[in-house]
């Protein structure tokens, strides 16, 4: 395909760029507004956690359906469409009545998460290898300086509001405004693979996803030796095992499996699922603990809304600025090492949040140094995940590393949720220290693994070395 003019590519990298601020904004304020929903919705802190988790969940049902659907039927299509779904997920969610309707608004938001591949996949068709490289840069950090501003933001603009439901609805307006601009200078994508769309591989991913997280989030409930627990696990897997199985004999998979196992990229994919599960399931944690009062809960700092949004948005600060310097980093040592950089910072940080919870200060520099270890993380996975794959199949590809990402953070969500209600102060609902102890310490290991498994795959020759 005849490649755009410069001023035609810039000016659709320029708005998918804006999608992606938009996109950050969404995930980032919703962070800070949690207690505030919680207040709103009157429901325990392990209830808000699903606030987060319900669209972390219908993310990584979303992502491979909306990547595969791109590469088939054209990214600016799917773009529309996920774009059309988060602004009715939006308003949804600042209309609604009672907790069950604004869980399912959330879970409308899930494709949030499908906006990166299918831009990934649309400037990787229309650009040079060069030229996408930068774009995947830019989309990159565009989405988490978008989270730097709503995680800000959002706790001014509830206190210049003074409504929560009003401070929902200058969401859902943003999101329609994006909706608006898809339908003006965006070109579709030329490329498409053969074949078609795997429902059947859709529909069971996602009812695997469903009993597994269901299960997860009332195992503390039912307790983890229970008969429910123990057989929602088994057919859990069981159902996963048979998805596998439909993905392996399928000619045009929804999900490419024997990309997943393959030794040169499972090991960046199995640190993606690690990535989300304690950047995106652990958001809410830190907020929870920022809110709580010492005179009350016996830890926390007492924060109200406006102080959570100054204080939290430091790692996502730091966060913008690793995904920034991510691509010179790259270029001097690799993205080899310059991961195993990320999940080392990532690692110290949430150990270091242990011995540095007691004052307002260490716990903000911990934090920080989680967030430089995220951006570094998300500049680099993409690029090594994307340039591995087929060029015909580049959105399915995104849309696998995507997934993993936000299946981790589904997974990670409903663990921590379940952790913070069954590590309680007394016969409260309140969690105790011990639980966001035992969260920190869980994510600083996971980490610390991700580091392990990438040291063995260094030994063998690389696909993307720099």
């Amino acid at each position: 395909m005849t490649a755009p003019a410069d001023g035609r590519v810039r000016t659709v990298v320029g708005l998918l760029v804006a999608f992606e601020l938009v996109s950050g904004f969404l995930q980032g304020a919703a962070v800070p507004l949690v207690p505030a929903v919680q207040d709103w919705q009157g429901i325990t802190t392990g209830q808000a956690q699903w606030f987060t988790t319900v669209q972390f969940l219908a993310a990584a049902i979303s992502v491979p359906a909306f990547g595969r659907l791109g590469d088939l039927y054209g990214h600016r299509r799917m773009i529309r469409v996920a774009l059309a779904t988060i602004a009715a997920g939006t308003l949804l969610v600042a209309c609604a009545p009672n907790l069950a309707v604004l869980l399912v608004g959330r879970a409308l938001m899930g494709p949030l998460a499908a906006l990166l591949p299918l831009e990934i996949g649309l400037v990787r068709d229309r650009l040079s290898v060069d030229g996408g490289r930068r774009a995947v840069g830019l989309l990159v950090g565009a989405l988490t300086l978008g989270s730097v501003l709503g995680h800000a933001l959002a706790g001014p603009l509830l206190s210049l509001t003074g409504d929560l439901r009003l401070t929902l609805f200058v969401l859902a307006a943003l999101a329609a405004a994006c909706v608006a601009v898809s339908f003006t200078a965006i070109p579709e994508s030329g490329t498409r693979p053969e074949g078609r769309m795997d429902r059947a591989g859709a529909v069971l991913l996602a009812l695997a996803l469903v009993v597994l997280l269901g299960t997860v989030s009332r195992a503390a409930a039912w307790g983890w030796g229970s008969p429910l627990t123990l057989g929602g696990l088994l057919l859990a897997v069981v159902l996963l095992a048979v998805w596998t199985r439909l993905e392996l004999a399928h000619p045009h998979p929804l999900v490419d499996v024997r990309a997943l196992a393959h030794r040169h990229s499972a090991p960046y994919l199995a640190s993606a699922f690690v990535l989300g599960a304690v950047m995106l399931g652990g958001q809410a944690v830190g907020v929870s603990f920022m809110a709580a009062s010492p005179g009350d809960e016996g830890y926390g700092f007492g924060l109200a809304a406006w102080q959570i949004s100054v204080y939290g948005v430091v790692p996502h600060l730091t966060a913008f600025a690793g995904s920034v310097l991510c691509a010179p980093l790259a270029a001097r040592m690799g993205y080899r090492r310059l991961l195993l950089v990320a999940f080392t910072l990532l690692a110290a940080g949430y150990l270091g949040l242990i011995g540095a919870n007691t004052a307002l200060a260490p716990f903000t520099a911990a934090n920080a140094l989680t967030g430089i270890g995220c951006g570094l993380a998300l500049g680099g996975l993409p690029t090594v995940v994307v340039e591995a794959g087929p060029a015909d199949r580049t959105a399915s590809v995104t849309a696998v590393y995507n997934n993993l990402k936000t299946l981790g953070g589904s997974i990670g969500g409903a663990a921590f949720g379940t952790v913070l209600a069954g590590l309680v102060i007394g016969t409260t609902d309140t969690p105790s220290r011990t639980a966001y102890l035992a969260i920190w310490a869980g994510g600083g290991v996971a980490c610390a693994l991700a580091v392990g498994v990438q040291l063995l795959a260094a030994r063998r020759p690389a696909v993307l070395a720099a």
